[in-house]
């Protein structure tokens, strides 16, 4: 339990990092190009357009790197505060590119700031927020550049050199090839990040400043290992996983996503040898053919290692040799080990699941290799809706199922609540995707399935298909008392007072999601639904998992502890015609919810209803008056 802990941690260490590193990725490989081309070596060398060299890796990118550390720690204030503090390093260590010290004071200049604004959380008089404000975050910001100017940054910069020492000299030994051998494991495990962001990019790009390019880029990033083990799957393997392998090979090669190869080397502990290998072989032809990258590959994809390679023929050459040297190793060992296996199938989904599993979460790329390993239930008389509050998206997908339940004249009981009340009857637990993971670490021996689109989810059909033609056992409960057992309590309420004509704004503008989401909580404050803490809330819900629920909807509340927040039910409604982003999704329609006793679900049910038809959406989103939008909103 301990050793599991502690790999947790370090995976949840290098997640933090790449969150610092991944945001700011375009800005490294612009950098990288810049050099490769301009620089005296490059592959057009112009002394004007070079020094554009120097500014960037000195300030730019690290100044990027503390800006998005502070940010993940406390938003806009912490990334100003660790933008600050990061400077100081620059300052302090003049000679070295301060990408450590960058992951050190981005993130620390956001916690000092996170914690003086909890410290003085209601206690700064009217009037004067603003003032507090932004002399609390100069003040602050301010001595951390010192301190980061007088001890951090030195400090870093002994660090750092030292690093690039004991690089220097497994090269010169001839050793960088065994790197492979914590490498290629670390990234079944996930503990890359920590690996790659922590030490091997802040130290290659230390060398690529210096030289145009740096081997390091490569150690972790060559897709070659993973694309012998797809390979010799492809030929020797079995079963699904055989069938599985062609699609995640050109999803691992060509879209760098790298993951979609561990579950077939957790299916085969044995392929650790292939990969370990083949790991070597690349990492050694790249030290003998001079290859290296001008900037990170991320993804690890040829494409974008063609891209970052410096423009010179010899290079190209050698990283090419070292993806090819490497696949063909891991190739040859990976196809020993399936030729001379005795095992009749490979199950790539459990091993799919394993995975994920160990990385804590669910994986971006999982669904190509498998789908739900449960089957159905024979009798099916429970479904239940999961959402993080209970209050919200869930209500609204329980609420379009019950009307397709009830239209197929089946007696099964669909409800919803939040994950963390999930009732130990439950047989059938639906869940928005990033919730999945959750949910079936509650109810493991239930049958989970995950939803991307609550509001029209092709995976309600199939569902009451396979419902109809295996369901037969009776309620022993009717919808409306399955309801009241979660809600405790009746739904009667008024209508009127839950939604109101002043509670609906038209032709709204937003530049980001957190500005339309404050909005509508502020007008729930406003008319008397919910306190001010319930705001911030409802902002940390959206960011644990996206309130947009699909057909430009989007339904943000606060979270399922903030519903002591909550004073009556109440609802607000945005219409934004020119639509706002949502992690990617346009919604146009924003219904802010505040939910006390399950009294708010029968209107939100009506709005699941209507929301689900797109034709009353477009209807919504060009509608001129409140009133005209309620009445739509109404007329289900």
């Amino acid at each position: 339990m301990a050793q599991s802990n502690i790999k947790v941690k370090v995976q949840q260490f290098g997640n933090f990092l790449s969150s610092m590193v991944m945001p700011n990725i375009g800005a490294f490989i612009a950098w990288g190009l810049i050099t490769a081309l301009f620089i005296a070596d490059g592959f057009i060398p112009n002394e004007n357009l070079a020094k554009l060299v120097d500014p960037m890796v000195f300030y730019l990118l690290p100044l990027l790197i503390g800006y998005t550390g502070g940010k993940l720690i406390h938003d806009q204030r912490g990334g100003v505060v660790g933008a600050i503090a990061t400077m100081g390093v620059i300052v302090g260590a003049p000679d070295t590119p301060m990408f450590l010290g960058a992951m050190i004071m981005g993130p620390l200049g956001g916690y000092v700031i996170k914690k003086f604004d909890q410290l003085v959380e209601g206690k700064i008089k009217s009037g004067f927020e603003m003032l507090v404000n932004n002399f609390s975050a100069g003040i602050l910001g301010g001595l951390l550049a010192i301190l980061s100017f007088l001890a951090i940054g030195p400090a870093v910069n002994g660090f750092t050199q030292l690093l690039v020492a004991g690089v220097d000299w497994l090269i010169g030994a001839g050793l960088l090839p065994l790197t492979s051998i914590f490498i290629e494991p670390a990234k079944i495990l996930f503990l890359n990040n920590a690996i790659n962001h922590g030490i091997l990019s802040p130290i290659g790009l230390e060398q690529a400043r210096s030289t145009g390019e740096s081997i390091l880029f490569l150690l972790e990033a060559n897709p070659g290992p993973g694309l012998g083990v797809l390979l010799a799957f492809m030929l020797f393997g079995k079963g699904s996983a055989k069938q599985s392998a062609p699609g995640a090979g050109i999803i691992h090669f060509f879209g760098g996503i790298h993951e979609i190869y561990f579950p077939y080397v957790l299916m085969r502990p044995m392929l650790l040898f292939a990969v370990i290998l083949g790991g070597m072989g690349g990492i050694l032809t790249l030290v003998l053919l001079g290859g290296g990258l001008a900037a990170p590959a991320s993804p690890g994809s040829i494409l974008a290692i063609a891209a970052v390679t410096p423009g010179k023929a010899s290079v190209y050459i050698a990283n090419f040799a070292a993806v090819i040297v490497a696949t063909i190793i891991s190739f040859v060992v990976a196809g020993f080990v399936l030729k001379s296996s005795k095992q009749d199938d490979e199950n790539i989904e459990e091993a799919t699941q394993k995975m994920q599993e160990m990385k804590g979460k669910k994986s971006s790329v999982a669904g190509a290799l498998q789908s739900n390993s449960r089957t159905l239930p024979d009798k099916v008389n429970k479904i239940v809706f999961a959402c993080d509050a209970g209050m919200g998206s869930s209500a609204m997908g329980a609420s379009l199922l019950r009307k397709k339940v009830k239209s197929a004249d089946l007696d099964v009981s669909v409800t919803n609540t939040a994950i963390s009340n999930l009732p130990g009857d439950a047989q059938v637990v639906i869940t928005q995707e990033e919730l999945t993971p959750r949910a079936k670490e509650k109810l493991p021996n239930a049958y989970h399935i995950s939803v991307d689109n609550f509001l029209s989810s092709p995976e309600y059909d199939k569902l009451i298909d396979s419902l109809q033609n295996g369901v037969t056992e009776e309620l022993s409960e009717v919808v409306e008392e399955t309801e009241a057992e979660v809600t405790g309590k009746d739904h009667e309420h008024d209508d009127d007072d839950l939604l109101r004509e002043e509670n609906i704004f038209l032709n709204q503008e937003f530049n980001t999601k957190e500005d339309a989401i404050r909005f509508a909580g502020e007008v729930l404050v406003k008319a008397g639904y919910v306190e001010e803490s319930y705001v911030e809330a409802m902002i940390e819900r959206d960011n644990i998992t996206s309130t947009y629920m699909g057909n430009h909807v989007a339904i943000p509340h606060g979270t399922e502890a903030a519903k002591k927040a909550v004073l009556r039910s109440g609802f607000t409604v945005l219409q934004v015609p020119n639509g706002v982003d949502f992690d990617g999704k346009e919604a146009k329609l924003i219904f802010g919810i505040a939910g006390k006793d399950g009294t708010h679900l029968d209107i939100l049910s009506g709005i699941a209803v209507v929301c689900s038809d797109e034709e009353n959406i477009e209807q919504m989103v060009q509608a001129k008056t409140a009133k005209e939008l309620l009445a739509i909103i109404n007329s289900k």
